[in-house]
Order: C-alpha cells, then structure tokens, then sequence
C-alpha cells in the first residue's frame, strides 16, 4: 500500500500516527485485536455523552457505513450516545443539522460537501457552545465555521495521486465519473486528476442514487468514447457498475476507483480494478468521536486545529491479503 503525501500531508499523518497508529484506542493497532472489533479499549468512566453525525450520504452507499463502524465502536468505548442522519442534499442536511442543536447535544460531527447550504447552521452551532468536527468533506472550510478540526483527506492531493497513478500506466485519455453534483470534494478529486493526468480528463455527470441509471450512463460514454482506456470512479459502488458497464460497452478501459468495500476488495483480486484510494473512513468516524470526547475530558485537539489526513492511500492486487479481513468486517 503506497501512501502519497506532500510536506502538509505528511505532517498531518505524523499528527495523525501519534493519535490513532500508536495508541489503543483506534487505527490499525485496534483493527488488529484478536476480538475483531475493530476497536479497542474498556469503556470509560466519565459522564455520558451525546453526539450526533450528520452527513451527506445517499441510500446504499457503503462508505458511510464504514465511518458509522468507526464511530460506534470509539462511541461504546467513550460512554457516547452516537445519533446519526444523513441527506444528499445541503439544504435537509442543514435542517438536521439544527435539530441536533435543538436537542441540545453534546458535539456535532458533521461533513461539508455543499458547504453554502450547511456553514451557516453548523457555525449557529458553535456559536451555540456545541463542539464541532467536521470530517470527509469541505475541509477547507472547516476552520472558518470554528471547527475542532477536519479529519479526512485531501481530495486535491487524492487526486494528483490518481494523475500520477494513471501515467506510470500509460494511460492517455480518462473519464471521472462524478456521482453527486455540486459536492466540492468530488469535484477537487477530478480537478485533481486533471492536474497531473498527463492525458486527457473528461468528467462525467451521473445520477448517483439510481444505479441502473449510473451503470447506463457509464456504458453510453465508453460505447461512443472508444478511446477512453481509463474510467475513475469517486465512491466504491460506482466501481462496480462501470465493471458492468465496461463489459456492455466491449470497453478495454480500465477501471479504477476512490474508497474501498470488500467488493472492491474482491476486484482488485480479481483484476478487474486497477487500483483503488483509500482514504480510512473508518478512522474518520472513530478519530471525530474520539476527539469530541477527549475535547470536553481533557481539552485536547487532535492534529492541534489543522487536518488530520487519513489518506490518500493507493491499493492494489498486492494489498487484497493484508485488507481482506478487515473489509469482510466492514472496517476497511
């Protein structure tokens, strides 16, 4: 597994080994236990907790579920009560966002993926004197709202790493398949590709929510663009439907994705995906509990107010030994 980094990143990991890599309380230390939780550590003793996590998710989408791993196991380890939301769009995002303050809880784990919707409610938030971490998305937005800290990676630097990626392949022309219009992180991560990509980058619009819709979409594009040799998708079940639709079209792209599920897992072995980025949810949702909770314990702040990276990490066929247990757990 090769983690890309730039002077920034890299000491943002560092921040971020000392806190998850070399402690019992998270990271791949706790993913090794012989329990296979995922987690480690005996609950604490402190007052009881509420936090909420809001997110940007939309149905079926498997990420989400690996950040929700994470929190659950950092929020029975740290006497949380963990509340979690989710919409696709910015505007009913930030009205959960509200009833969250409305209730009054504790901290706030939030993502900013249509940041114009969701800052002015997650600032109301602060200024309400409930702890912020903004996580996944939008993190350079995260400080101006009087967040904690952002913990997540950086979709510019995530990118450049898939342009990099894609020329010692040899490939020459690119589709970047966006699944959500509007999000920001999923547009730094083409633009970030376009950066580096020496070759030719078109992004593709598609319909997110509606699989059979995206795989459609995807076909089309590789039927009339025969010259596509590489299709990059931004969340892991969009992997898997340009599979599908790479074989509709006769295509010979190969297909490369952002994320990991064990589906993608299964297809990195199999040869069917090129590479993959991950980028750790899991530790996103268990590092923004974590944090909460050591932020009203004990006054810290992870990473000292600046990002905490838990990516970019490219993956390949090489990685499938060391990654399959964890993934067929849902923690990678």
């Amino acid at each position: 597994m090769r983690t890309t980094r730039t002077a920034t990143a890299l000491l943002a990991v560092c921040a971020l080994a000392v806190v998850a890599g070399c402690s019992g309380s998270g990271g791949k230390g706790s993913e090794d236990k012989a329990d296979g939780s995922g987690g480690g550590g005996k609950t604490v003793t402190t007052a009881r907790m509420k936090i909420a996590m809001v997110t940007h998710s939309g149905e079926g989408d498997t990420f989400w579920d690996i950040v929700q791993s994470g929190a659950k196991v950092a929020a029975a380890k740290d006497n949380v009560e963990f509340l979690y939301a989710a919409n696709k769009e910015g505007k009913e995002q930030a009205q959960l966002v509200q009833t969250y303050i409305d209730q009054k809880v504790d901290g706030l784990v939030v993502t900013l993926a249509k940041p114009e919707a969701a800052k002015a409610v997650v600032a109301k938030a602060v200024a309400a004197g409930i702890p912020v971490v903004t996580i996944n998305s939008g993190a350079e937005f995260s400080e101006e709202i009087g967040a904690l800290s952002h913990i997540g990676q950086d979709e510019s630097i995530a990118g450049e790493a898939v342009g990099e990626e894609l020329n010692k392949r040899g490939k020459k022309k690119a589709l970047c398949v966006i699944h959500e219009q509007g999000n920001v992180s999923l547009e730094a991560r083409c633009a970030g590709v376009k950066k580096t990509f020496d070759g030719t980058v078109e992004n593709l619009n598609i319909e997110g929510t509606n699989m059979p819709a995206s795989t459609s979409s995807i076909e089309a594009k590789l039927q009339s663009g025969k010259d596509i040799d590489a299709v990059v998708t931004l969340g892991a079940p969009f992997a898997a439907a340009s599979v599908q639709a790479k074989q509709g079209a006769g295509s010979t792209a190969e297909i490369d994705t952002f994320d990991l599920n064990a589906e993608v897992v299964k297809q990195l072995k199999s040869k069917e995906i090129g590479f993959a980025v991950d980028q750790q949810p899991y530790l996103q949702g268990y590092l923004a509990i974590d944090e909460l909770w050591l932020n009203k314990d004990n006054g810290n702040v992870i990473g000292g107010g600046k990002p905490v990276l838990t990516g970019p990490a490219l993956v390949t066929e090489k990685d499938v030994p060391a990654l399959e247990k964890f993934t067929s757990r849902g923690t990678r």
